[in-house]
């Protein structure tokens, strides 16, 4: 019968069987084909990649199982774009996520106490008591104070899951239940410092011209500090005075919220120069330098208190209260009474006590036979007494009028040898300057930050000259 048919017409046949043949073999379910487009396949390099597929996967029956060889790719490029790749490739894990706790949050004022705040919450003692007792730093949680926050996590069955106790916007104490034990850590977050700069001239005081720079109150203070010595900011700023000050400004999630540390400062009074500049030695420690190297800090403080000065080193003076002429071997400060007194300089107590007309009073023996003395407090400060030693700047006592006196004030005396001197006036002992090993290092950064400086100065003298156009 086949020989009815001319060879062509039998030849064409054929072929269309094998093509339809091959087709139906090379047709994959729909179970394959999904899992085929999710591959991205580069036959010149013989890969595949993955590609992720919106589709949603549906189990099919498989087919037999067939190696399709392509006659463009190597034979183990073939296999790893067929069904058996993708069939063999494993499903991702699924991502279980955190339960979702309800929190309840309380700001704590004065009166409040660990159990009450428990129990507005909906928790017992006993419950509080396992916090406290629990792992690491739990047992913080005991010191409140007015002003934090305090939140508890609540979980699906109202179950205590956590406590956050919210110290301020960089501490928080985070307490969290772990197999049935609560465990807390301290988390500190570090802000971001961004330089900003300030720049003032005098017309009344130190403090207004500071506020109206936009500066605040601790900067204003940290910048007499860095020049107090040298600077006496009651009587020896003169209205024309200028000062500029580079300092940080603290952001937290791209907000600002505070002001850190003081970077440089630069303080012209009476037409002299005053150029301070924070540097950190290689130990860590830092202090303000002049850009030669030389402390900005004395050994002693010029002043131990911010106060107008109401009766000045004289040793002609006639006493107030006795109206005879006896030497004012000190200088009295007029201050409120409980104003803090400082050490002028690190020391060792020799006296606290109460000491005839000078009434309570303390005196601190320093080095190279130096003395100090206060007098006329309304109270020693905690912890001091004979023998024991302070640094600088520590509060020592607190302003009164104990004693043979007209009114609340400091009575404070610098002595040399014995001898009474002037502390307005008496040239004081520097601090130690940048050690020769440090030098090479600070002179690099001194110049670093000067270049600072004056690149701030320059571009807020530019913003002013626009904004006055």
């Amino acid at each position: 019968m086949l020989k009815t048919f001319p060879k062509t017409h039998i030849t064409i046949a054929a072929a269309a069987t094998v093509v339809v043949t091959a087709a139906i073999l090379m047709s994959p379910s729909a179970d394959v084909e999904a899992k085929r487009m999710s591959y991205a396949l580069d036959l010149e390099q013989g890969t595949a990649s993955e590609i992720i597929s919106q589709k949603p996967r549906q189990k099919q029956a498989r087919t037999p199982e067939k190696s399709v060889k392509s006659e463009s790719q190597p034979e183990d490029t073939a296999a790893e774009s067929g069904p058996e790749v993708a069939e063999n490739t494993p499903e991702p894990a699924p991502v279980e996520s955190e339960p979702r706790l309800k929190w309840q949050s309380f700001d704590i004022e004065s009166g409040d106490t660990l159990s009450s705040l428990f129990k507005k919450a909906g928790f017992n003692d006993g419950m509080m008591l396992s916090v406290i007792h629990g792992e690491g730093e739990a047992d913080k949680i005991q010191r409140l104070y007015a002003g934090e926050t305090i939140r508890f996590g609540i979980d699906s069955e109202g179950g205590l899951a956590a406590v956050e106790l919210q110290r301020n916007l960089l501490e928080t104490l985070k307490i969290a239940r772990q197999e049935g034990t609560f465990s807390g850590e301290t988390v500190i977050r570090k802000p971001e410092p961004r330089p900003a700069f300030a720049s003032g001239t005098i017309d009344d005081s130190l403090y207004l011209a500071a506020r109206d720079a936009g500066l605040n109150d601790r900067l204003t203070m940290k910048l007499a500090g860095i020049f107090g010595w040298d600077i006496d900011f009651v009587y020896d700023v003169r209205k024309g005075d200028r000062f500029e000050v580079v300092y940080e400004e603290l952001y937290l999630d791209g907000e600002k919220f505070d002001t850190g540390r003081i970077l440089s400062a630069r303080f012209i009074n009476r037409g002299e120069e005053n150029l301070a500049l924070l540097y950190t030695d290689s130990n860590g420690e830092s202090d303000y330098y002049s850009p030669d190297g030389k402390s900005m800090r004395k050994a002693f403080l010029r002043t131990p208190i911010s106060a107008r000065v109401s009766s000045p080193f004289n040793l002609q003076r006639r006493h107030p209260v006795l109206d005879v002429v006896r030497p004012h071997e000190g200088t009295d400060y007029a201050a409120p009474p409980g104003t803090p007194i400082k050490a002028a300089g690190n020391g060792r107590v020799q006296f606290a006590g109460w000491k005839g007309g000078y009434g309570r009073t303390v005196v601190l023996k320093h080095g190279d036979n130096i003395t100090t003395l206060y007098a006329h407090m309304s109270r020693i400060g905690k912890g001091i007494k004979n023998g024991t030693r302070v640094k600088q700047g520590e509060t020592i006592g607190y302003v009164g009028s104990s004693g043979m006196v007209t009114g609340p004030h400091l009575h404070y005396e610098f002595r040399l040898n014995g001898s009474p001197r002037n502390s307005r006036t008496v040239k004081l002992p520097d601090a130690q300057p940048i050690p020769a090993t440090e030098m090479v290092r600070f002179k690099k950064f001194a110049g670093q930050q000067i270049a600072q400086f004056d690149a701030f100065k320059k571009n807020y003298q530019h913003l002013a000259l626009a904004s006055e156009d």
